[in-house]
């Protein structure tokens, strides 16, 4: 609470915990206290590379009265009840996606932390990143027309075969990739693009959904053959009160592809990677030239000289320039942001810019579509509509262009 910091606590100390540790220092509204885990080993490790205080229990780190905020890191099965035991202690919660995995669960926390007047906000933060503020100017300035369709990809390719049982985090925690099947490929990655979509065009009406387990054994390992039961594919159609549509793609099977594509009118708005939050925003502008050059297959194999008769098309100005590195580098997330803003809203005794009842939508949202219905789904929360962050608020939000 000194200098106007809020002082933090971290439950989880696992391979998300160095993730979001690593840009702290970037944020110096926040005072990390310490943390606590199931497993005292991984507490002690994490805690030495942290320099902070090892909570031996959950409730050890509750009693500590000069903690105002816990994150919430443990895995997602574990959510619901962890962050219900922190709001009943009097916290605030920032929450990794989802607030819970079921939705019933996740209103009764909504419930719990108005009913005491408590914080209460959840992953991604994405939204608060470079490319989704320069994206949403974009389509503030009506840049490419009224918007139509949105086409969204998130296929991550066979995780499996990437190796996963070899992945480290800088306190050597193994990548829990049984944690991240069992969740499901929809809980554990739509959101990072339905966040942006929800932001972007309002509240979803209706979703009509199909999701399944396509490949239901799979070798992660020379030495293990796991079982997969929780949907790795899930395609969604997403009708907006705003009127557009948008059709949703989430997988572990198909390769990688990150790319969406907003159409207008006028012209398409797009973004390959939203795990990079210095990703660049093209636009390509609509005109006979392009349409007619696209048809032929040359078009096809080298897609930039379409863009070469379409004028104005190319990269659109992002609200703050990155290098070529940081706009080329595949996976460039600040997990802390969110929390940072979290941490902003206390102290200001203002609304978060990611406020409960949006995450509880987007949550209602990502439940809808890896648990589809025979008929389309009415989605039943709303929120009020959110305001993009101002030149000032990017001064404070972004770290450093060099991070």
């Amino acid at each position: 609470m000194k200098n106007g910091k809020v002082r933090i606590g971290f439950i989880g100390c696992g391979f998300t915990a160095d993730l979001y540790w690593n840009n702290l220092k970037y944020y110096p509204n926040l005072e990390f206290v310490g943390a606590t885990d199931l497993l005292p080993d991984r507490a002690a490790r994490f805690c030495n590379y942290s320099s902070s205080q090892n909570y031996p229990t959950l409730e050890a780190m509750l009693a500590d009265s000069s903690i105002e905020m816990i994150v919430n890191l443990t895995n997602s099965s574990s959510h619901y009840t962890t962050t219900k035991q922190c709001l009943e202690a009097g916290k605030h919660v920032y929450s990794d996606k989802p607030l819970a995995l079921k939705f019933s669960d996740a209103e009764e926390l909504a419930h719990l932390a108005k009913s005491k007047g408590l914080h209460l906000s959840s992953a991604p933060s994405g939204l608060l990143g470079e490319t989704a503020q320069t994206l949403w100017r974009a389509l503030r300035k009506n840049e490419v027309g009224p918007i139509r369709l949105v086409y969204a990809e998130l296929d991550d390719g066979p995780l499996n075969l990437q190796m996963p049982h070899t992945w480290r985090s800088p306190t050597d925690v193994p990548f829990d990739y049984h944690a991240e099947f069992s969740a499901g490929v929809t809980v554990e990655h739509s959101f990072y693009y339905l966040t942006w979509l929800v932001a972007f065009f309002g509240p979803a009406k209706t979703v009509t959904a199909f999701s399944d387990v396509l490949w239901p054994e799979r070798r992660v390992s020379p030495e293990e053959t796991i079982n997969i039961t929780t949907p790795d594919l899930a395609v969604a159609c997403i009708r907006f009160e705003s009127g557009v549509l948008a059709r949703f793609t989430c997988g572990l099977i198909a390769p990688y592809n990150h790319l969406m594509q907003i159409v207008g009118e006028t012209g398409v708005l797009s973004v390959r990677e939203p795990w990079n939050l210095s990703s660049p925003v093209f636009i390509d502008r609509y005109s006979q030239r392009r349409f007619k050059a696209e048809r032929y297959q040359i078009t096809k194999s080298f897609p930039f000289l379409a863009r070469i008769l379409s004028r104005g098309s190319g990269v659109y100005p992002p609200i703050r320039k990155a290098s070529f590195k940081q706009r080329n580098h595949k996976g460039r997330p600040d997990f802390p942001r969110g929390v940072a803003e979290l941490a902003r809203a206390i102290r200001e005794d203002r609304e978060s810019r990611l406020p409960l009842d949006f995450c509880l939508h987007v949550n209602e949202l990502g439940l809808a579509i890896q648990h589809p219905t025979s008929n389309p789904y009415t989605l039943k929360t709303t929120f009020k509509p959110l305001s993009p962050l101002d030149d000032e608020e990017i001064k404070e939000v972004f770290p450093p262009a060099n991070w």
